[in-house]
């Protein structure tokens, strides 16, 4: 079984910085890509950032320049820091971690349960 617990939500003001953790947990021989996504009220998840394995990064176009996002593959912990927040940042952010048990399986794609950003104007 296989856990993702995000820390690092809260409120800040328009300008200020946050930072997102999200460590994974448990039966784990191999993750690949990790990343965070956001919904907004009444909207799907959209992606925000991913990291693969190899170090390859792709990021929403809304959050380059302001968001950086990097891992510790010791750690199994993905982090997401972001600079000049705006009130259109406020959202949940989920992370998420394709990962497999053994090297004989093929990856599932687990969620964390979720943290929210409020960036007040």
């Amino acid at each position: 079984q296989v856990r993702l617990v995000e820390s690092g939500g809260g409120l800040v003001q328009a300008g200020g910085s946050l930072r997102l953790s999200c460590a994974a947990s448990g039966s784990i021989f191999h993750i690949n890509a990790m990343g965070w996504y956001r919904q907004f009220p009444g909207k799907q998840r959209e992606l925000v950032a991913a990291v693969t394995s190899g170090g390859s990064i792709n990021y929403a176009d809304s959050v380059k320049g302001r968001f950086t996002i990097s891992r510790d593959n010791a750690k199994n912990t993905v982090y997401l820091q972001m600079n000049s927040l705006k009130p259109e940042d406020t959202a949940v952010y989920y992370c998420t971690a394709d990962i497999t048990p053994s090297s004989s399986r093929g990856y599932d794609r687990y969620w964390g349960q979720g943290t929210q950003v409020t960036v007040s104007s």
